[in-house]
C-alpha cells in the first residue's frame, strides 16, 4: 500500500479547511491502495518523508514567503531527504538526483490573503534541490475560502494520491 504524507501548516480556519479538503481528497473512496498520513510541519521529520511514497505540502503565504513552520521542516530535514549543497551553499551537483526508488511525487497548496508568489517561489526553489517531482499544478488560493477552493484542494489531494496507485 502506498503512503501519501500531507505536511501542513494550518494556523487559520481557511487553511485548516483547505488542508482538510486535501486530506479528504486523498482518502477518496475510489482510492483503495493509499494510506494518508497528516502531520503538522513543525512535527514532520525526515523519517516521515523517507517512509512516504508521495507528499502534499500546504502552507500559508507569510510576508512573501512560505510559513516559518514549513521552512523549519525543510531546514531540519533537507539533507536527510536528499538535498545537496555545494561549498557556496547553493544546490550541489547531487541535488534533485533521483534515488534508486525514483523521484518523490509532490503537490503544493499555498493560501494567502493578497499574494502567494513569493511563497510558491520559495517552496519550489527548495523542492527543486530535492529528488522530488511536481505532479500537479500548484494550487494558489487568495482570500476567502469557499466551495470552489475546497473542491480544488480536494482534487489536489485526490490527484497526488491517485498517482501513487
Amino acid at each position: 500500500m502506498a503512503t501519501l504524507l500531507v505536511i501542513h501548516h494550518a494556523p487559520t480556519p481557511s487553511l485548516r479547511a483547505l488542508s482538510d479538503s486535501v486530506i479528504a481528497g486523498a482518502r477518496d473512496d475510489a482510492l483503495d491502495d493509499v494510506q494518508v498520513r497528516s502531520i503538522a510541519a513543525l512535527e514532520a521529520s525526515a523519517e516521515d518523508v523517507v517512509a512516504a511514497d508521495g507528499v502534499v505540502l500546504t502552507t500559508s503565504a507569510n510576508f512573501g514567503y512560505m510559513s516559518g513552520a514549513l521552512k523549519h521542516f525543510f531546514d531540519s530535514a533537507f539533507l536527510q531527504i536528499g538535498g545537496a549543497l555545494d561549498d557556496g551553499g547553493g544546490a550541489g551537483d547531487d541535488a534533485g538526483v533521483a534515488s534508486p526508488g525514483g523521484r518523490l511525487p509532490f503537490g503544493l497548496l499555498v493560501h494567502g490573503r493578497y499574494d502567494t508568489t513569493g511563497a510558491v517561489r520559495s517552496v519550489l526553489a527548495i523542492t527543486g534541490a530535492l529528488p522530488w517531482r511536481q505532479v500537479a499544478p500548484v494550487l494558489e488560493v487568495l482570500g476567502d475560502v469557499g466551495d470552489a477552493e475546497r473542491e480544488a484542494a480536494y482534487e489536489l489531494g485526490a490527484t497526488v494520491a491517485a498517482l501513487l496507485t
